[in-house]
């Protein structure tokens, strides 16, 4: 009886954490403000003409508030998520997000994991890694982060393009970062590339485009659409006018904000008949930070509300 009551309440309590997660809006960053932006995880980017009003603070992060991170334009560090800041809180979403994968399709909410000790012995696995993690990633922050720049920085090449768009802005302070034409094609193909690859629920494909701590997020808002028995239509998605915020370097990293304004056609609906439950023609202004080790692809690292 009181393995029973046991098992009932881990239900209910994994019954509470899918409600929790289906609290979704539609297409990738739909009303969402979270990711990584480095040490300006928490400061507010710089308005632009297509973003001319402060953007939302990221509300999920496994950034650390810390005494070199900047604030944000109230004071304040941004508020934590369901799963609190921190490295603790991207490895909470990423098993939950597998885990409800596992749930929906068939094998699980703990993939096959047999029992209330199986359950037990997941948790103290789960705590070990976090130990182990945590203590590793203090290491290598003291060992290589960057010390935090002053108020110095420079003014970014000016660039234009008709196609996109996308128009220069002054570069705040830090290591400067000149971004050219062909990484504004990029954050323009990776904006649809992203979208297409969540409307298609391809996670393999979304994990070539976004940052690890990213497809967490998006692992969780696909499945709480497949929870509710629905899914989320992409189609359609045009760069109308975008700019760069701000673009800096942390070490041999690179980071790019920029401010962009698209429409798509974003619709919801339902899983098994196809049945169009929502949504329709839409258009949104979002800023989307991008980020590479030196030489490498841009990844998507944050999105925030504007």
């Amino acid at each position: 009886m009181t393995r029973f009551r046991w098992m009932m309440t881990l239900g209910a309590a994994a019954l509470a954490l899918v409600f929790v997660v289906a609290d979704a809006q539609a297409r990738v960053g739909g009303g969402f403000s979270g990711g990584s932006r480095g040490m300006r995880t928490f400061g507010a980017p710089p308005v632009t003409n297509t973003a001319p009003n402060t953007a939302s603070p990221i509300q999920r992060s496994v950034t650390q508030p810390n005494v070199s991170a900047p604030t944000s334009a109230s004071g304040s560090f941004a508020r934590p998520g369901f799963f609190g800041s921190g490295l603790f809180g991207g490895l909470a979403a990423g098993f939950l997000g597998a885990g409800l994968f596992g749930l929906l399709f068939g094998h699980g909410f703990f993939g096959g994991l047999g029992g209330l000790s199986s359950v037990l012995g997941l948790i103290l696995q789960v705590a070990l890694v976090v130990i182990v993690v945590r203590l590793l990633m203090r290491w290598w922050q003291l060992r290589s982060a960057p010390m935090f720049a002053g108020a110095s920085g420079g003014m970014a090449h000016p660039y234009e393009n008709a196609r996109t768009g996308f128009g220069a802005n002054v570069t705040p302070a830090g290591e400067p970062l000149t971004i050219g034409k062909m990484d504004y094609d990029a954050f323009e193909q990776l904006l649809i590339d992203i979208q297409t690859a969540y409307s298609a629920e391809d996670v393999g494909r979304l994990r070539t485009l976004v940052t690890p701590e990213m497809l967490s997020y998006f692992a969780e808002d696909l499945a709480a659409n497949t929870s509710r028995g629905e899914i989320n239509r992409v189609e359609n998605v045009k760069l109308l006018q975008g700019d760069l915020a701000e673009a800096w370097r942390e070490g041999s990293t690179d980071y790019a904000t920029v401010a962009m304004r698209f429409s798509l056609d974003d619709c919801m609906v339902d899983r098994a008949t196809g049945k169009l439950l929502s949504g329709g023609p839409d258009e949104a202004t979002e800023l989307w930070t991008f980020t590479r080790a030196s030489g490498g692809h841009w990844l998507l690292s944050a999105i925030q509300q504007a």
